[in-house]
């Protein structure tokens, strides 16, 4: 532009700025980096090399400025996710296809496990939680709610009976979930009574599935999330025990994400995906059909929750 006024004019800033801070760029170079006639202001050797490299940096960075936005707007890149591990093969497993074929640009990493996932030092972008969300430090985003059941074989109940109180369960066989080593006590309610039931029974395992095929073959009672056992209670193949008592009913399905103000466009299509299938397809919220016997008379014709989420 040949002088500091026509550059400030440009720039619509005060000319003796423009003088200034050239001078204090020029002190912290150790260079001289423009050439200063009574008419014209002229780049330097120095000053033109300097100019060069600074412009194709900001070239640079607005470039990037452009990539980040995109990939901020566009769902793509690698997507890590953690899974419980029932609830990731049964629910989360089948929307994955059409979720790659809706976002062709997005790879998925998904690690199925029923430990704790430190969602920050273990670099996932997104875990998936159950039960009660404690830790109101964590960020997240609850998608679904569920309420666990009683509910047994109809064989098993034709040959040991219908418990018609909680208290009766001691009497059966109860097929116990491990937690952390542990066999949590069964936490029933109705109304405003609450009973704590330590279940009795052969078999205890850290694994859901293996106690839904252990009560269909008739070897006890499960008290399980009824996203879990409601398909089978609806096909007749368990039936609902006690249910006028039940565990607690808000228990969530909850999106745990790592801390920032800022949620991928990949992170927050895979949101959108599992929240959409919940509202349209989820069983958790869908009251299990009503059983004859629910009250416990006679007939007459990894995923267990805890008090805090956790990965089951």
């Amino acid at each position: 532009m040949g002088s500091f006024a026509r550059a400030a004019q440009a720039l619509e800033r005060d000319a003796s700025v423009i003088s200034k801070r050239v001078k204090q760029l020029e002190q912290r170079l150790a260079t001289p980096l423009f050439s200063r006639t009574t008419r014209r202001v002229v780049l330097t050797e120095v000053g033109g090399f300097y100019f060069s490299r600074v412009r194709t940096i900001l070239d640079e960075l607005r470039d990037a400025n452009r990539q980040v936005g995109d990939l901020a707007a566009t769902p793509q890149g690698l997507l890590r996710i953690s899974l419980p591990q029932t609830f990731g093969r049964r629910w989360i497993s089948p929307l994955l296809p059409k979720f790659l074929s809706r976002y062709p640009d997005i790879r998925i990493d998904a690690r199925f496990t029923d430990r704790f996932v430190d969602v920050v030092a273990e670099g996932f972008d997104a875990t998936v939680r159950l039960g009660l969300m404690l830790d109101s430090t964590l960020k997240t985003r609850k998608v679904g709610t569920y309420r666990n059941v009683l509910a047994a074989s109809p064989t098993y109940l034709e040959r040991r009976g219908y418990p018609s109180d909680p208290d009766e369960l001691q009497e059966h066989s109860c097929l116990g979930f491990l937690s952390h080593a542990s066999r949590p006590d069964w936490p029933l309610t109705r109304g405003g009574v609450r009973k704590s039931i330590r279940p009795k029974g052969a078999l205890v395992a850290d694994n859901s599935e293996a106690l839904l095929e252990a009560a269909l073959q008739g070897a006890g009672i499960i008290l399980a999330p009824d996203w879990l056992v409601g398909p089978e209670i609806r096909a007749g193949k368990l039936a609902e025990i006690l249910a006028g008592w039940a565990g607690p009913s808000d228990y969530g399905v909850f999106i745990v994400l790592p801390p920032g103000r800022m949620v991928p466009a990949k992170t927050r299509a895979f949101i959108e995906e599992i929240s959409r299938a919940i509202k349209s397809n989820w069983r958790g919220e869908t009251p299990l059909p009503s059983q004859r016997h629910s009250t416990g008379d006679a007939p007459q014709g990894d995923e267990q929750s805890s008090s805090g989420a956790r990965e089951a």
